[in-house]
């Protein structure tokens, strides 16, 4: 995987060319340069490998989505800072089916680093809710819940936010102690 950069710079290398074919009178071949130059413009600003590995992650399949995503050898490098953000989501989102503290520090990375879509950072917190809930962190989790909710503006999370909180109020019911009180099986003791 090559630098960010040089996409720019190819860009700017055709655009040059294209104004050049300009001035040669090559109307038509300086506008089919420029749409080309925009076209890398375009990869600069959404890489192709995070692109292809979304597009796998919605057909389910998660091999596929990370040999894309295992093209990015050195990601600080050759990704802008949200592709950077969307690189860890999509790790996190399929390491969290195998192991639950790496996808935290994916998602906690991808949340620093940001996301641009609401949602993407809605879902990311989601998952830190429950991972956090998981771990028994509960007040970690219903802050992370309460923001995952607000910035769920489409409501294309309301269902599973719905769930997780009927799930934390299932597991927040004290369990009843069923039979004598603890004082009465004390005293039962001393009585022996």
């Amino acid at each position: 995987m090559y630098n960010k950069n040089i996409k720019l710079v190819i860009a700017v290398l055709i655009i040059g060319y294209a104004v050049y074919q300009f001035t040669e009178g090559y109307i038509g071949n300086g506008i089919m340069l420029i749409l080309l130059s925009l076209i890398f413009v375009f990869l600069y600003f959404k890489n192709e490998f995070i692109l292809l590995a979304f597009l796998k992650l919605r057909k389910q399949d998660f091999d596929g989505a990370k040999k894309w995503l295992d093209k990015i050898k050195n990601p600080s490098a050759a990704l802008v800072k949200k592709q950077e953000g969307y690189y860890n989501y999509l790790h996190g989102i399929m390491v969290s089916q195998t192991n639950m503290n790496e996808a935290e520090k994916y998602f906690k990375k991808a949340i620093s680093l940001g996301l641009s879509m609401d949602h993407d950072l809605a879902m990311a917190k989601l998952n830190l809710a429950g991972i956090a809930f998981s771990k028994r962190r509960k007040q970690e989790a219903q802050i992370l819940l309460k923001e995952a909710e607000t910035l769920d503006k489409r409501g294309m999370l309301t269902d599973q936010i719905k769930m997780f909180k009927q799930q934390m109020k299932k597991t927040a019911i004290p369990k009843q102690q069923y039979g004598q009180p603890t004082s009465a099986r004390q005293n039962r003791r001393s009585r022996r």
